[in-house]
């Protein structure tokens, strides 16, 4: 018997999603990831989310991401969203409301509504995290915030704005997409002052309420959409005055609906939309 999943995705960034019970027998699950992610021998996906029931204390599942190359991540907004679809989809939770703990910290769901296999959620992501010491991000100040920082890179200095929100994220104003930024973000995501490499967001604002992203993800490389990456935007232009602290952030994917509350709070609106579901049968 093989291992039953269900793929899913939030504006085309792809997640599998399995429960914690199927890989019983799996010995090593960042081996697993990284043969069911690849695209031409595998299932494919920008990463796998495994969930696990818990006994409703302070929270009602666990869900951990792992990325294409095996690595844990810290959080996925569009990951654990498709992991809330999933358990929508299958009928293991019916509440309108629900509580997943991640390695970040505890996420609130809320179920907005359903399309035929396109779930609709409102994501209560946390608080931001500014300090240098908590993205993390190397240097000699860690109480100090990463805005407008020259990095060093291979031929430049760059001027970056970093962040934590779930994930290191490290967000790029530009004026238009014209260059090759899938290079620029694989050389920052692997960057020295980043010890826990990064996310990389490059952002284009359009006006107070709407901006434009191209995505670098930790672990994946270039993704269509990102929640992570675009809630990070979405802070950041706020945070430097560029935007209101309501934007909607258009990705190649789709739009996500992000807020950043007053009282700090981060929130994301999107789908989780079921691409397939079948068995696993590789070693």
């Amino acid at each position: 018997m093989g291992i039953r999943f269900c793929k899913f995705h939030g504006f085309g960034n792809d997640y599998i999603v399995v429960e914690n019970t199927e890989l019983r027998n799996v010995p090593d699950i960042s081996e697993f990831t990284k043969k069911i992610c690849r695209r031409n021998s595998g299932v494919g996906s920008d990463g796998v989310a495994v969930l696990e029931r818990l006994d409703g204390g302070e929270a009602d599942y666990s869900c951990r991401i792992v990325n294409p190359d095996g690595s844990e991540a810290g959080f996925s907004g569009n990951g654990t969203r498709c992991a809330v679809g999933y358990l929508y989809f299958k009928n293991l939770w019916t509440n309108d409301n629900l509580r997943l703990k991640t390695k970040s910290g505890i996420k609130n769901y809320e179920f907005l509504k359903r399309d035929e296999d396109t779930f609709w959620y409102m994501a209560e992501l946390g608080k931001p995290h500014f300090a240098a010491g908590r993205i993390p991000f190397k240097s000699d100040r860690p109480d100090s915030r990463i805005e407008n920082y020259e990095l060093q890179i291979s031929d430049r200095m760059l001027p970056v704005t970093a962040l934590n929100v779930g994930n290191p994220v490290c967000v790029i104003f530009v004026e238009d997409f014209d260059f090759d930024w899938r290079k620029i973000g694989s050389e920052i995501e692997i960057h020295p002052q980043f010890p826990e490499r990064t996310n990389v967001v490059f952002v284009r604002v359009t006006d107070q309420r709407r901006i434009e992203i191209r995505i670098w993800e930790r672990g994946a490389g270039e993704t269509s959409s990102s929640g992570t990456c675009s809630i990070a935007a979405a802070v950041s232009s706020a945070a430097t005055g560029k935007t209101a602290r309501t934007v909607a952030v258009h990705a190649v994917g789709g739009v996500t609906e992000a807020v950043w509350r007053d009282d700090d709070e981060m929130l994301i609106m999107g789908s989780a939309e079921l691409a397939f579901c079948g068995e696993w049968f590789g070693t």
